[in-house]
């Protein structure tokens, strides 16, 4: 332990009020809870925690577990010098996990040396929430979760998909036969959504075989975030439960479609609860211009996001394998929607930023299931934000089908393409300057975390390559 710092993680004298305490202890016995997980997430947004028997809640709720933070991946605090975090939950955040009643998680956030540790990814994304609220706003954020579920065969190992035949057209999207086949899964994982009361409103068999939608009501962004940690490790443990495996790897399949995680995002008016992405009575500039109903505001804000799009995609589409998603349609039998350009449009899904014709709101289909919501919102928050302050113009939306323009034509018209590899997205991370307001220290921590998953997965001879290229020369 250093002598330079203090021993105590958290303030020093900090204790959780005891009606709160009396409150979630109650909520516990009556729920016969066994264990409880006080959670954080890793730079990956995979959570962490330590089991706590239901007698320590006292304990936990103060504090008491420590963590070697430096032990995980893109955390900082490297060293075995270096001094321990505290975990210290969030108690209204409780959830009684679905699939196994015995535990409750919370959400929580890390401490060091009696503060809010600033790189831990929940921190990060409740500056930049504290920087809206001084504005009067509050960021909401809407998710669309896309992943595959695959049967196990337990004595091979094979994978295959829930339905018991495979859809032989070019794209099983909404194909009703498929879904039915596939509710052994669908159906425990979505009275599971509607248990913890997220608002589900539809589920579907998307474009890729054996690949599923959920979509719930949004919420504000840290819950949102919150939700779509959890989301992730309820599918893996429901999929369990039923002999199947959940994948969120972006492009599981060269011939199929990526899993997507849009972000639909909007600010709401503290001050009435309106929507400020709603257009203004009278209109405004932009919409007789660019045509779309959307406020100013709205405007200013895909502007930021616009702005910093090369950048932010290295926090919205954090692996190696997000980039082989990024593709007009490859070997696919048809166009994968995947979005290829840095534009916007009206309602326009070859664009990486749309405006929805149904919803105020502004669409960016760029992040992946692989993304750490905490800190691909707090980024878009900040583009947003700048976007706003700064009255930026995102120039003429592209409604036309992009995908049917050749690579002159868009060199012509200014576009450009979104990063074609992890490599190339975390250089344009390194030179933005507001990655560096929004993620301080961590900034520097992301950019080695990151290289480092790219020169793993760059530099690795792969037996495909050699079985395809080995006589080739």
């Amino acid at each position: 332990m250093s002598s330079s710092h203090p021993t105590f993680a958290v303030p020093e004298g900090f204790e959780v009020d005891a009606g709160k305490l009396d409150q979630v202890a109650a909520k516990l016995e009556s729920a016969n809870i066994q264990y409880l997980l006080s959670t954080y997430v890793d730079v990956h947004g995979s959570p962490k925690a330590k089991v706590n028997p239901v007698s320590a809640l006292k304990k936990m709720a103060n504090g008491s577990e420590l963590f070697t933070v430096g032990a995980m991946e893109g955390m900082g605090l490297v060293g075995p010098q270096e001094d321990e975090c505290a975990a210290v939950p969030d108690l209204d955040t409780m959830i009684v996990c679905p699939w196994d009643k015995r535990f409750a998680y919370f959400f929580g956030d890390l401490y060091y040396h009696g503060e809010p540790y600033p790189n831990d990814s929940r921190q990060i994304l409740k500056r930049q929430m504290d920087k809206a609220k001084s504005l009067g706003f509050t960021f909401n954020l809407g998710v669309e979760p896309e992943f595959y579920v695959f049967r196990i065969d337990p004595e091979t190992g094979e994978r295959s998909g829930l339905s018991p035949q495979k859809y032989r057209g070019i794209c099983p999207a909404y194909d009703v036969y498929q879904a039915m086949g596939a509710m052994d899964f669908l159906e425990p994982f979505s009275q599971a959504l509607q248990e913890l009361g997220w608002g589900l409103y539809s589920f579907d068999q998307e474009g890729g075989h054996s690949q599923f939608e959920f979509d719930c009501d949004y919420a504000d962004a840290l819950t949102m975030s919150d939700r779509l940690v959890f989301l992730r490790l309820m599918a893996k443990k429901i999929a369990e439960s039923v002999g199947c495996m959940a994948t969120f790897l972006p492009k599981p399949f060269a011939d199929d479609f990526r899993s997507g995680c849009h972000f639909n995002m909007s600010l709401k008016n503290d001050a009435d609860g309106s929507n400020a992405f709603a257009p203004e009575e009278g209109g405004n500039p932009f919409i007789e211009k660019y045509g779309i109903p959307m406020s100013k505001m709205a405007y200013h804000f895909a502007a930021g996001v616009l702005k910093h799009a090369s950048a932010l995609t290295a926090v919205t589409s954090p692996t190696y394998n997000s980039y082989q998603g990024f593709i007009a349609q490859g070997e696919m039998l048809d166009v994968s929607w995947a979005p290829v350009l840095i534009a916007y449009g009206r309602n326009n899904r070859s664009a990486m930023m749309r405006m929805p014709l149904n919803r105020y709101c502004l669409e960016n289909r760029a992040p992946d299931m692989s993304v750490n919501p905490y800190l691909a919102a707090a980024f878009h928050l900040a583009a947003g934000l700048e976007g706003i302050e700064q009255e930026l113009d995102p120039g003429e939306p592209l409604n036309d089908n992009l995908y049917n323009l050749s690579k002159r034509q868009i060199r012509q018209s200014g576009i450009d393409f979104l990063p074609a590899t992890l490599c190339h997205a975390i250089e344009a991370f390194d030179e933005d300057e507001l990655a560096g307001e929004v993620f301080g220290e961590m900034k520097e921590i992301y950019l080695k975390q990151k290289t480092t998953d790219w020169e793993r997965d760059f530099y690795t001879i792969h037996d495909d390559q050699l079985d395809r290229m080995l006589t080739f020369l």
